[in-house]
């Protein structure tokens, strides 16, 4: 299969290489917005002559739905030729309901039944799936470090971690135990750049990588503040609103469209291993390609600063010299 030449970096101290973009799955299986099975096929093997070769997918994503889409799209793919990130902590009931199971078996079964959607024989990463919705303090949750660092022990993983929609319990984790990587979603973006602050450096001081998802938060940096945009998983709030007008604005200026904006800014921090962005077709990954790509002057960014939208201290993308 032919494919272009898409930086890869190393995951922590793992040694296992990922594209600095990757392809979240949720959106090949997701009820509300169904994708025909063979247009999700073709998205996964799109991106892969791409060079993308790290896919993000879940039990949660479509009741185990996009585990089995994904593995179906790389069966017969060299196995070392891509790398798979699936999470533990939820359990599909036969009816397709999830439910939160983080006893020590039921992470184990978890694990068990992705292989058996996925139709592998093992995952390269395993994150522990949003915690803070079971858990009432990061310290119950790490309880569980020891299994993780068991699996990983054994080469059953390369790689562990958490993935979650707020930096302050990842934080606790990175102190207190020794993982992999952290997927952190919707909390640094052009709207919300408080991680850069403390956790970010933090990774980069423990060399734990960061995967970013959300960068649109779900929805209004990539729509703009048009009615009925989404942030947050809900209609966005006016304060919201405007301060995606102020931004848009200044980006409008400078003929740059609002998501590649949205896009690059994230992966310009050193910390930030990859971008997780999803993907319902092929169309979308090249145009996702396409934006993290594109010329962003650097008076852009320096104008969000001196608009209070953007914290002096957070890095921005250097374009690169003709």
């Amino acid at each position: 299969m032919q494919t272009i030449n898409v930086p890869k970096v190393q995951i922590g101290k793992t040694g296992l290489k990922i594209s600095t973009m990757g392809v979240g799955t949720s959106f090949l299986a997701r009820p509300n917005v169904p994708v025909p099975e063979a247009e999700a096929l073709e998205t996964v093997e799109y991106a892969l002559t791409r060079g993308i070769n790290f896919f993000d997918t879940a039990p949660l994503y479509g009741s185990g739905n996009a585990e089995r889409r994904l593995g179906k799209a790389l069966a017969g793919v060299p196995r070392d030729s891509f790398v798979i990130e699936t999470k533990v902590g939820r359990l599909v009931q036969p009816d397709g309901s999830m439910v939160f199971d983080y006893s020590k078996d039921g992470i184990r079964r978890s694990l068990e039944e992705s292989l058996t959607r996925l139709k592998m024989d093992r995952v390269d990463i395993v994150l522990l799936h949003d915690p803070d919705g079971f858990f009432s303090e990061p310290q119950q949750a790490l309880e569980l470090y020891p299994i993780l660092a068991e699996w990983r022990s054994q080469g059953m993983v390369k790689a562990i971690g958490a993935g979650m929609n707020q930096w302050m319990w990842l934080a606790e984790f990175a102190h207190r135990a020794h993982f992999d990587c952290f997927l952190l979603a919707g909390r640094y973006t052009l709207l919300n750049q408080e991680p850069a602050k403390e956790f970010l450096p933090l990774c980069q001081d423990k060399g734990i990588s960061v995967f970013v998802g959300g960068v649109y938060n779900t929805g209004i940096l990539a729509t703009g503040p048009v009615p009925g945009a989404f942030y947050e998983y809900q209609s966005a709030p006016e304060e919201i609103k405007e301060q995606v007008r102020r931004i848009e604005a200044i980006c409008r200026r400078y003929k740059v469209p609002l998501s590649v904006a949205a896009l690059q800014l994230p992966a310009a921090h050193s910390a930030v291993t990859s971008l997780i962005v999803g993907a319902k077709n092929p169309r979308e990954i090249e145009d996702n390609l396409q934006k993290i790509d594109q010329p962003v002057p650097v008076e852009l960014w320096e104008d969000l600063q001196k608009a209070g939208v953007l914290d002096n201290s957070v890095p921005v993308p250097i374009p690169l010299k003709p």
